[in-house]
């Protein structure tokens, strides 16, 4: 381990959500275990009236906080709530509301802000109501986006990340009928590299070898069962293998998740949405994250939404969104050890020797 990865104790930024969801429910139970407060000091984006209703409903009083206007007022022993708002906002647990999704705009976009401040290190964000959340601000698909359009419009990739391992998509929440024409040779090599190069910046894996799947049954079954292939898919590989990208593929998707060769890649580049996340959900849903790759700053989320049918019966799992506390604090910590490493490889080495 090295010094800046036992000195640095990230501050994280926690976005509510839709506060008629799950997402403040897996905030506390995660929170609530204090062991936390040793890896990072929370900040979670909201209201803490908010907060206290739901802590008063799910009946988790031994989960304590410390309120602050600013993150800069941020106790490093304490998880800490930043109001957004100051006004009484009526709860309705379980059902959508336009009012649940301008708060969570508001959380959002505090949020956000700060983290380009270089005020919080990191932002955990807790589900919204993508339906919801649309209006003035926010007219976007989802999360990712937003955070691309704040980053400066730009082009991350959803980075699906878990214990055994990773997917990214190279096109994300369009339609199905979109995606044919929105792949392209540029695309795939372009959202490849940028996986690659968040493998080794983010994850410390000097030499990523990423698997690239096809887009059609049998990776087009050499033609027969689609061009995309043999026209757009293999040219990428091949290009990005002259780039020094350890890029192998395309492989038919519908094998490769359940065979031993998912083991022998540090990431797997999807062509669109579901052939990505369906197979990772079926082995990762309860500890699968999700990581935007690429942007300036660090985000992750769980890879769950609102579940309005549970909010409020106090059944939510935590556990994903526990791991994406854990992932920012990792991604932070491993992504000033690559800036030292950059900086001063000599002095790396030097510490590397004396272990």
């Amino acid at each position: 381990m090295s010094e800046i990865e036992n000195e640095i104790k990230p501050k994280i930024g926690i976005t509510i959500g839709d506060f008629n969801g799950i997402g403040i429910e897996v905030i506390i139970k995660t929170l609530a275990d204090n062991r936390i407060l040793s890896t990072c000091t929370p900040v979670i984006y909201g209201s803490s009236k908010v907060i206290s209703y739901h802590r008063k409903m799910l009946n988790h009083q031994e989960f304590n906080f410390n309120t602050i206007k600013s993150a800069d007022e941020a106790s490093h022993k304490k998880t800490n709530v930043l109001n957004c708002w100051e006004e009484d906002v009526k709860v309705d647990i379980g059902k959508a509301s336009t009012l649940a999704g301008s708060y969570a705009l508001n959380a959002l976009k505090a949020a956000a802000k700060d983290a380009l401040d270089k005020k919080i290190d990191a932002i955990v964000t807790a589900p919204i109501d993508k339906n919801t959340i649309q209006g003035e601000g926010f007219n976007f698909k989802g999360h990712t986006e937003f955070f691309a359009s704040v980053c400066g419009n730009a082009e991350p990739v959803m980075l699906m990340i878990s214990n055994n391992f990773r997917v990214g998509l190279v096109t994300g929440h369009i339609a199905l009928r979109e995606v044919p024409s929105a792949l392209t040779k540029e695309k795939i090599i372009a959202k490849t590299k940028l996986v690659h190069e968040s493998l080794r910046r983010d994850f410390g894996i000097r030499k990523p070898r990423i698997a690239v799947l096809g887009l059609n049954p049998h990776a087009g079954d050499s033609g027969l069962l689609g061009k995309e292939e043999t026209e757009i898919i293999s040219p990428a590989v091949e290009e990005l293998r002259k780039m020094d990208v350890m890029a192998f593929g395309p492989y038919p998707a519908d094998g490769f998740f359940g065979s031993s060769k998912i083991k022998n890649f540090d990431a797997i580049m999807a062509m669109y949405h579901d052939q990505g996340l369906v197979p990772f959900k079926s082995l990762a849903f309860t500890s699968g994250i999700n990581f935007t790759a690429g942007l300036p700053i660090v985000r992750t989320s769980p890879d769950h939404g609102t579940a309005y049918d549970i909010a409020g019966k106090n059944i939510a799992s935590e556990e994903s969104f526990r791991e994406a506390v854990y992932a920012a604090c990792d991604i932070v910590k491993q992504r000033l050890i690559t800036e030292e490493i950059t900086a001063n490889p000599l002095k790396f080495s030097k510490i590397s020797s004396d272990r």
